[in-house]
């Protein structure tokens, strides 16, 4: 009995360490922690797993639904723990912290060479950390103006377009001409004020973060970096072209303003369009235009959605290849239109469901070219930065509280110290 009961335990004990990897018949699984939340996304996700599994019968994929709210916190928690999803979805302005600290796996020899190839090289800069690739981008969102265009129409003001954008200082004057009779050219929705201001002030040459020879980064407020902060401050302040009252809400809270007529344009991310068509009400005439262009034309930051392995993850080139059966170009169209997104694959984003005029997508993919890295997609420290001394610092000044100067110190100043802290 004695013996028996050794040999059971051995046994068990032998599954314990097999679970959640594969079996003793040579089953692998694989969990996906997705971040999808649209209807349409999230049938996308589970349709490709589910198609997935019935092609590889050796290799099973979990699908596990997670959060874009929590992510961060949550995925700390599960490294620390052992508990990471082997396919871990999140963007690629979240990564560095875990790249950096080992719990992202170097895909760089388990990608094939159709997806590094298809994906442009100016993608793969967001999820490339040191000498190692930790992510594969393939969904990203330019920022636009949505427009009343039935409101556009009756003023007479030009409209533009990817080829004819308006200068920031068209865009200002145009804004307060919109303006009147409690009514405002703009909305600008800016709870999150930091993401918005970095990424459209690439447009006008801002950097804001420089890399020095040493390798260390360091935050100079410039000439390139003034014009979108003080566009919006004139907006709101001198011309009371913008609305006071949306600088501390998120995007959906401004369209119903928007559908009422309230605003005449609202900036948002691309994927907004879902929203707007789910949700504006009968007859309202809309149009997405391109964000306003400066010194360095349409250029735009953008942070894509990534798809990354665990370093702890037993099965990494099986969790590679899933990744590449999911970023095949007919995958990744269908997943950019779960989205109301676009992907970063050439051969996707040459598909023609695209670039079509309904729901404006052709104005969306025309801006495709002119997206760049995040300013910030590098910085270790970014998001404490942005949490202590950026967001209140850029609340502040567009509400008038502060001006430029004082703006300017305390992003450099603070900011500095903040950033010197991660870069002993």
């Amino acid at each position: 009995m004695r013996t028996r009961a050794l040999i059971v335990a051995a046994l068990l004990l032998l599954a314990g360490c097999t679970a959640g990897g594969g079996d003793d018949e040579g089953l692998v699984t694989l969990r996906f922690q997705s971040l999808a939340w649209q209807e349409e996304s999230v049938q996308a996700d589970k349709e490709l797993v589910a198609e997935w599994n019935a092609t590889h019968p050796n290799v099973k994929v979990e699908y596990v639904q997670g959060s874009w709210s929590s992510v961060h916190d949550q995925l700390l928690t599960s490294f620390e723990g052992g508990e990471t999803p082997d396919i871990i979805h999140d963007a690629s302005d979240d990564l560095a912290d875990f790249a950096y600290g080992g719990y992202l796996a170097d895909l760089t020899d388990l990608l094939s060479a159709r997806l590094k190839s298809d994906i442009p090289q100016r993608s793969w800069r967001t999820t490339t950390f040191g000498d190692g690739v930790y992510g594969v981008p393939f969904l990203q969102e330019p920022r636009v103006l949505v427009a009343n265009a039935t409101w556009l129409k009756r003023s007479g003001v030009r409209i533009p377009t990817p080829e004819h954008p308006w200068t920031w200082t068209e865009f200002r004057r145009i804004t307060e001409q919109l303006s009147g009779d409690g009514r405002y050219g703009v909305a600008w929705p800016l709870k999150e004020p930091v993401s918005a201001t970095l990424n459209l002030s690439l447009s006008a040459g801002g950097q804001l973060f420089h890399r020095g020879s040493d390798g260390k980064v360091t935050v100079r407020f410039e000439a390139g970096d003034e014009v979108v902060p003080r566009t919006v401050h004139d907006q709101v302040d001198t011309d009371h072209s913008a609305s006071p009252t949306t600088l501390g809400s998120g995007g959906s809270a401004t369209l119903p303003g928007f559908f009422g007529g309230r605003y005449a344009m609202v900036p948002l991310g691309f994927s907004y369009r879902q929203q707007i068509v789910q949700q504006a009400p009968e007859g309202f005439d809309w149009q997405v235009l391109p964000a306003p262009a400066g010194a360095d034309g349409l250029a735009q930051g953008v942070s894509p959605q990534t798809l990354s392995v665990a370093e702890d993850s037993p099965h990494k080139r099986e969790a590679a290849a899933f990744i590449d059966f999911l970023l095949r170009p007919k995958n990744m169209v269908r997943l950019a239109l779960g989205d109301w997104m676009l992907p970063t694959g050439t051969q996707a984003l040459a598909d023609p469901a695209l670039h079509t005029a309904k729901d404006d997508w052709a104005t969306g993919t025309a801006l495709a070219e002119h997206l760049r890295p995040a300013p910030a997609q590098l910085v270790r420290g970014y998001a404490e930065w942005k949490d202590k001394v950026a967001t209140p610092a850029f609340q502040e000044y567009y509400s008038g509280a502060i001006g430029l100067g004082e703006l300017r110190e305390r992003l450099e100043r603070d900011g500095n110290l903040v950033l010197a802290r991660y870069q002993r």
